[in-house]
């Protein structure tokens, strides 16, 4: 991304505590139902999400995100961050069990969502994803779309959409109104086959 970027101090500053409390709520659900050991955080800003999930003992985590992000004011390990430019199609040389990718996609140009998708399918076999729905403006949000449009580009890659954690917290205040109107989890279809656990009601 560009070196003037708008995702500048003050916009994680004014995200951080929502975020925090959100992942306080959400992180134990997650883990509940998908029991993982390593996670990655597409576009993980200073590593909130991540610095819960490493609260509640899983360690293997990495962060990627702009190069924008200050790394001195990380939450998670420096040696857990990677800088990458997510409007271009990236990779890891490993796998993990989750990514996470919450409110990120709407921050990039139409043109990358294929390749955005693509690379995080190519990361772990479930993902738990949010995006702005049209009219939730935001800062440089630049494509806005509903669920459906998500989903499609999930399913060119055989992975199914899930509603499994909005009815966990719809009605919960201290998770921010955005994850729990936006977020799915997507697993592949092989995974569901051998974990059938993640489609049922909980």
């Amino acid at each position: 991304m560009a070196s003037t970027t708008p995702y500048d101090s003050k916009f994680y500053a004014s995200q951080s505590e929502g975020s925090r409390l959100s992942a306080k709520v959400v992180v134990p659900l997650i883990i509940r139902l998908m029991n993982p050991k390593s996670v990655i955080d597409v576009g993980c800003g200073l590593g909130t999400w991540l610095c819960v999930f490493r609260e509640h003992g899983i360690e293997t985590v990495l962060g990627i995100d702009g190069p924008h992000v200050d790394a001195s004011r990380l939450l998670i390990p420096k040696e857990s961050f990677q800088p990458v430019d997510l409007s271009l199609p990236f990779a890891q040389d490993r796998k993990f069990d989750l990514a996470i990718s919450l409110e990120v996609a709407e921050h990039l140009p139409p043109e990358s969502a294929e390749g955005f998708v693509r690379s995080l399918v190519s990361l772990a076999p479930a993902v738990v994803f949010s995006a702005a729905a049209p009219l939730q403006t935001g800062t440089h949000h630049a494509n806005e779309q509903w669920p459906e449009y998500w989903h499609a580009k999930f399913a060119r890659h055989n992975y199914v959409a899930l509603d499994s954690l909005r009815k966990g917290i719809w009605n919960d205040r201290r998770v921010k109104w955005w994850y729990r109107q936006n977020i799915f989890l997507y697993i592949d279809e092989n995974s569901l086959q051998r974990s059938p656990e993640c489609s049922a009601p909980h």
